[in-house]
């Protein structure tokens, strides 16, 4: 009997304090009251966070409807607004998945101690990258953020989209339409710098190496392509007058700058410090990419990294870019960090006359 008792009064100590159920009790020894008010509140707690999750779903599926409504009535109404429309949101969701992932490169490098010439391939030119295109979407998305700014931005799209947008922007089209555009500026400065590489070849007072930068320029010139140990046989040059990246003229710096698609419009200190700058990280891109291995690349990956070395990889084939980028390679990888000046000039020289016919002449 004093057994059942002492278990009786446990079990209703549990149920004072957990809130069971009635049903559960003997009715001739439970008290309502004992335990409603502990229920109710429970139920007071499940019941508003419910309704809050239940409401944020609704509201969610209702706005979710609505957009596909709007895009399937732009789509069959408006297809040209539509294909801008998608444009514009798929790249504003492109850019964000960049943001965050430039995030967590910058939270490794900082946590860990990572410095940049340490980085896999992919991140540094993910950084490299993001870094240029968001000089440029500053202005887009500061444009957009007042209320129904974005039917401006869609007006800007249409008229200037190669002037005004980052790549993120563009449609599958216009990323091969507008790279041929940017590469055939670059090759209007092709012929200058040959011309001015032969002019300092004058300049050289070694005769054997004057001699073999004379006969570089000029097989460029004829429409040929050079091969790797007769560029690197005059790369002593580059890290000296007057071939020295710091040391060369101006006239010549202005040439190269739109070869790596910097402004050649600012002032010759400048100019010599962001080609300094570019040049290095160009370099330390392709160490990281020779770690890699370019057969790592997807066909992607690859077009784009030769087309940021100076070909025109939307005109060649995917094993064309695989050649170019092997020897271009060679080229970088042997290549100390005083020498950074040949490696811009390579990209003429290596690019001029790639696969076939000269573009410089």
């Amino acid at each position: 009997m004093a057994l059942s008792c002492s278990s009786l009064c446990s079990h209703l100590s549990l149920v004072r304090l957990c809130g069971l159920r009635t049903n559960t009790i003997t009715n001739g020894l439970y008290s309502p009251y004992v335990s409603w008010q502990p229920r109710s509140c429970l139920c007071r707690q499940y019941s508003s966070s419910t309704g809050r999750r239940g409401i944020g779903r609704f509201v969610s599926s209702r706005i979710r409807w609505a957009n596909t409504k709007y895009e399937g009535f732009l789509k069959r109404r408006f297809p040209r607004f539509y294909q801008l429309y998608h444009t514009f949101v798929e790249g504003f969701k492109l850019l964000f998945q960049d943001a965050k992932d430039v995030k967590r490169i910058k939270t490794k490098m900082f946590s860990d101690g990572i410095k940049f010439q340490d980085l896999p391939y992919r991140e540094m030119e993910k950084l490299r990258q993001f870094r240029r295109d968001m000089i440029k979407a500053v202005p887009l998305v500061m444009i957009s953020i007042p209320p129904f700014a974005n039917y401006l931005v869609f007006v800007l799209m249409y008229f200037f989209p190669r002037q005004l947008l980052i790549p993120h922007f563009w449609t599958p089209r216009q990323h091969v339409e507008f790279r041929g555009v940017y590469h055939s500026l670059r090759t209007q400065h092709h012929r200058p710098v040959l011309k001015e590489l032969e002019h300092l070849s004058c300049q050289i007072k070694d005769a054997q190496l004057q001699g073999r930068l004379k006969e570089l320029c000029a097989k460029v010139q004829s429409g040929a392509n050079p091969n790797v140990s007769e560029i690197l046989a005059v790369r002593s040059l580059f890290s000296r007058p007057p071939l020295g990246l710091m040391t060369m003229s101006v006239a010549h710096m202005r040439h190269i700058s739109p070869l790596v698609f910097l402004t050649p419009r600012l002032p010759g200190f400048l100019i010599g410090r962001r080609l300094n700058s570019h040049a290095l990280e160009l370099l330390q891109l392709d160490r990281a990419l020779s770690r890699l291995g370019p057969h790592q690349l997807s066909d992607a990956e690859l077009r784009q990294a030769c087309f940021v070395r100076g070909l025109n990889s939307d005109s060649v084939g995917v094993y064309q870019c695989r050649e170019w980028l092997s020897r271009w390679l060679q080229v970088s990888t042997s290549l100390k960090d005083s020498e950074v000046s040949l490696l811009l000039h390579s990209i003429v020289i290596l690019s001029a006359n790639f696969p076939n016919g000269p573009s410089c002449h």
